[in-house]
């Protein structure tokens, strides 16, 4: 019997709802969402483009995503905590990406606070990864009545509060939990989707910073 939120694909697999059978959603799902990540520079351009994401799908910054990266020097953030007005003024002129100026100011404020967190953690990936939620704050099974129910964890709420408190902007606990749950902080694919064991099975030999 079929579970509730997952869809089989032509190749037989089970697969949790969300990617709509596209196949550029559906290599995301299968590939990235919910696989560790312990790059600095991965971590922060999830973070940012999570940020540009909010009101929009993630759909839409996913097929932007390349653009995104040329436009944010690759979201490496010591060159992006240097940019000024004149990139503001060429992003905003930037068609390839989500043109909004709060969230490109923000991505260039958060620039420079995770230029801070490396430097007190020495690592993004460190602190990131310090706000892991124990088994004992997970659900028992992950179905698709439990997912809808959680757009925001009392973790995410913690990590948004933590950011926030350090200066970084467009990390709401939904935008948060969303990039935990896409860099594997957490596993959140369904019940009965193929990649949640073997997300789980990374996750068994993942060694954390």
């Amino acid at each position: 019997m079929e579970k509730a939120g997952i869809i089989i694909g032509d190749d037989g697999r089970g697969r949790c709802f969300w990617h709509g059978g596209l196949e550029d959603y559906r290599r995301y799902h299968d590939e990235e969402w919910g696989r560790p990540v312990t790059d600095d520079f991965r971590l922060f351009e999830k973070i940012c483009l999570e940020g540009f994401q909010s009101g929009l799908s993630w759909l839409t910054i996913l097929r932007k995503r390349e653009n995104f990266r040329a436009a944010f020097a690759g979201f490496d953030f010591e060159k992006v905590a240097r940019f000024g007005e004149e990139d503001v003024a060429r992003l905003l002129a930037d068609t390839g990406i989500v043109r909004h100026r709060g969230k490109i100011v923000s991505t260039i404020n958060n620039a420079a606070r995770a230029i801070e967190l490396r430097h007190e953690f020495g690592s993004l990936a460190k602190y990131f990864w310090g706000f892991e939620p124990g088994s004992h704050e997970r659900p028992e099974a992950m179905d698709l009545e439990t997912l809808r129910a959680n757009p925001t964890t009392p973790v995410s709420v913690k990590l948004s509060k933590a950011l926030k408190k350090r200066g970084w902007t467009f990390v709401g606990p939904t935008t948060v939990y969303a990039f935990m749950q896409a860099m594997g902080l957490v596993n959140d694919h369904l019940d009965g989707c193929f990649c949640q064991r073997e997300v789980e099975d990374l996750r068994l030999k993942f060694k954390r910073p």
